[in-house]
């Protein structure tokens, strides 16, 4: 659930390319509330010439030669530069109205495009956020991917950004899939206003990690309840927890695991959301007491694992241990996992599940099990596809799932 995009060899290019981009300049364009029920402000805050987004892809085909084919391929299909915009929207949690936030990457040639939405991956860090670190290497590269015909959607999540004196609703499917939507319907409002630009009403979805997961959870959703909104065309999920019990499980089982944090993420999301099991049932002390501290936005998953521990039978009581799924003391628990895990249905839209077969962060058989449950509904092996990514770990598979989710989009899209 952590986001490992590409090397340091690419931070000096991304920082010429940030401060070329600020030559440009950067303005703020004002959006009359009353006129919209979700666009409620734009900033333009980058552009990227052709030439500019050229040039970062040749450099990206000598760092990384494995993917030179993928990468030559987008190179064939950049079409126009992009400008890259803040915009926040209005959007409901729990029933109550609040402002969100998320960056949106137009073209800047006129033209009725798709969105590519991207879902990011775990982070808890506020100015990690996108609208707070545009710059930042993957979310510059997709900015750029707007360049081959997309407009390009990157939400912030409840919790940043513009909402960022909320906690974070951390695998939580119902709020995550309204402040997406809500994300959607904004840029439809703010494209409306450009004489030059229109959206074509075509969807494409993709993320990572956490991503992934909202990804799949976003895809089950657009099917079931907004299909009359949105035209979605296809979907790419990476290593997302999509069963948060087959999770549970597969670390309960385990001496040590690398990334406790995300643990403390999810119950700390779910304690927010009305969970009643005590922390101190799932946690040993000083763990219980010291988690709800741990994510307020000032510290990297790297520093809250610090404050907890990877040795598994030390992080969690001895009862959750053997019987989470037994206990009735435990029965919220496994009715949040539950609730909150997206499961395989009768999708229609083209799929693409990928996962590092040596992932130890999030399991791959979350992704193998989602995909055999796909098949055995009777959905086609040709709508539903798992890509296994043989040897590669959580971090590694992340730069292979975005050009393949990219490269895949455009064939549909010119298609």
């Amino acid at each position: 659930m952590n986001n490992k995009f590409l090397r340091y060899p690419l931070y000096l290019l991304l920082f010429v390319l940030a401060f070329v981009a600020c030559d440009s300049g950067m303005d703020d364009v004002e959006v009359d509330p009353p006129e919209n029920e979700y666009l409620m402000s734009t900033e333009l805050v980058n552009s990227y010439s052709t030439s500019e987004i050229n040039g970062f892809i040749n450099l990206a085909i000598l760092l990384y030669p494995d993917q030179k084919e993928e990468l030559e391929v987008l190179k064939n299909y950049i079409e126009t530069g992009v400008k890259v915009y803040k915009i926040t929207y209005n959007t409901t949690f729990s029933g109550n109205e609040l402002q969100a936030s998320g960056i949106a990457c137009i073209p800047d040639q006129a033209g009725s495009y798709p969105i590519l939405s991207y879902q990011n991956g775990t982070n808890t860090l506020h100015s990690e956020a996108p609208t707070e670190d545009p710059n930042n290497q993957l979310f510059q590269i997709l900015q750029m991917m707007g360049s081959t015909g997309f407009i390009i959607c990157l939400p912030d999540y409840l919790g940043f950004g513009e909402s960022d004196h909320m906690f974070h609703p951390y695998l939580h499917k119902e709020s995550t899939v309204q402040s997406v939507v809500d994300m959607l319907r904004a840029i439809d409002e703010m494209v409306a206003q450009d004489e030059n630009i229109a959206f074509n009403d075509d969807l494409y979805i993709s993320g990572y990690s956490q991503g992934g997961w909202s990804t799949m959870v976003l895809q089950e959703a657009i099917e079931k309840k907004y299909a009359s909104e949105f035209n979605l065309k296809a979907s790419v999920c990476g290593a997302g927890p999509y069963n948060l019990t087959t999770i549970n499980e597969y670390v309960t089982n385990l001496s040590e695991y690398p990334m406790p944090f995300y643990f403390g993420y999810i119950f700390n999301t779910y304690t927010n959301v009305g969970l009643t099991t005590p922390m101190d049932e799932v946690f040993q002390q000083p763990y219980a007491d010291r988690i709800p501290t741990l994510y307020n936005g000032t510290m990297s998953g790297g520093e809250i694992n610090a404050q907890l521990t990877k040795v598994v039978p030390d992080l969690f009581t001895s009862s959750y241990i053997s019987s989470w799924d037994s206990d009735s003391k435990f029965a919220p628990v496994l009715e949040m996992l539950e609730e909150n895990s997206v499961a395989a249905y009768n999708t229609k839209v083209p799929t693409l599940l990928t996962h590092g077969t040596a992932d130890d962060y999030v399991p791959p058989i979350v992704s193998s099990e989602i995909y055999n449950d796909f098949m055995s509904l009777g959905v086609s092996s040709d709508l539903v596809k798992y890509m296994p990514l043989e040897g590669m770990d959580h971090g590694d598979a992340v730069l292979p799932t975005g050009l393949a989710s990219i490269t895949w989009f455009i064939e549909l899209k010119n298609n």
